[in-house]
């Protein structure tokens, strides 16, 4: 009876991964993500020989207090209450249960940390100071530096972008984003001569490679490459503890927002889907302004 239980709930777990990856067209990162922090909740469930139509509100409360008591951040535990969501209202849609458990399971509260970036002076000498050898991997490297400072898109949006997507004439580029959602980027002259010079310069053309980013055998990049690039440039440039694409994806809304960039162009530049997610930036700017204010203001 346990082993029929423990396979329905898994067959239930993929029926849900797949109308994520079927209909949500969720990326393969959020899938696994999904699918870890149930297998997570399932392994929990084990013990007590629940079936899912019995799972309650206390037991999930349970399974969060036992993730607390074990130092997992807020954050996670946010995500993981996000997943169970997702989870029991698509099973309430099935008709597998009458009622979703997460009704009255509150998210604890998140200390909001303001998005870590890179001053502008720094950007100034990492692409005018800091010297890129000339051969493929350092053109590469500083293409990769270059679209994520210009553009702001995500690491994913950056290795499949294509060549077909670079639209010279209107100066611009098309990028497909979380859920598959395309979004336009206007990008300068420069940045299209740059990346233009870099395709022409291809050392290898393999059939049925379209990415504009490539290594030097003529295969698209990979995150781990892509992750090591920025981090070795921004190590030259930045004391940062993190150096990630992200941190430049960061910077590049920063610098637009301490501009005077209007904070819903931003938005739609960084394709987020709600307002809120690029709020955040405005803390950044206001730090900026109080930055000034103590070093201009007679009285501060």
């Amino acid at each position: 009876m346990a082993v029929f239980m423990l396979l329905t709930q898994y067959s239930r777990i993929q029926s849900f991964l797949d109308y994520l990856r079927f209909e949500k067209r969720y990326s393969q990162h959020t899938i696994i993500s999904y699918q870890n922090d149930l297998e997570q909740f399932f392994k929990f469930l084990e013990p007590y020989n629940i079936a899912i139509e019995a799972t309650t509100a206390s037991i999930v409360r349970s399974w969060l207090a036992e993730l607390k008591s074990n130092d997992i951040s807020s954050k996670s535990i946010n995500r993981k209450i996000s997943t169970l969501k997702s989870f029991f209202k698509f099973l309430l849609k099935q008709g597998t249960i009458q009622q979703t458990p997460m009704t009255t399971v509150v998210s604890p509260k998140v200390n909001k940390r303001l998005p870590a970036f890179v001053e502008q002076k720094n950007t100034h000498t990492l692409f005018t100071h800091v010297e890129f050898r000339d051969d493929w991997m350092s053109r590469t490297e500083r293409l990769i530096l270059l679209l994520f400072y210009n553009t702001g898109m995500r690491l994913s949006e950056l290795i499949h972008l294509k060549e077909k997507n670079i639209d010279a004439d209107y100066a611009q580029i098309k990028v497909l984003g979380k859920g598959n959602k395309e979004r336009i980027i206007p990008v300068s002259k420069e940045l299209l001569k740059e990346i233009n010079e870099y395709i022409v310069q291809k050392p290898v053309r393999l059939e049925g490679v379209t990415e504009v980013l490539i290594n030097k055998k003529g295969k698209p990049l990979y995150a781990k490459y892509v992750y090591n690039a920025v981090k070795k440039y921004l190590s030259v440039v930045t004391t940062l503890q993190k150096k990630s694409p992200h941190i430049l994806r960061h910077t590049f809304a920063t610098h637009l927002m301490n501009n005077g960039a209007d904070i819903n162009a931003v938005k739609e530049l960084l394709g987020h889907a709600s307002l809120a997610a690029t709020q955040v930036y405005t803390h950044n700017t206001i730090e900026k302004l109080k930055e000034v204010y103590k070093k201009a203001h007679p009285r501060a």
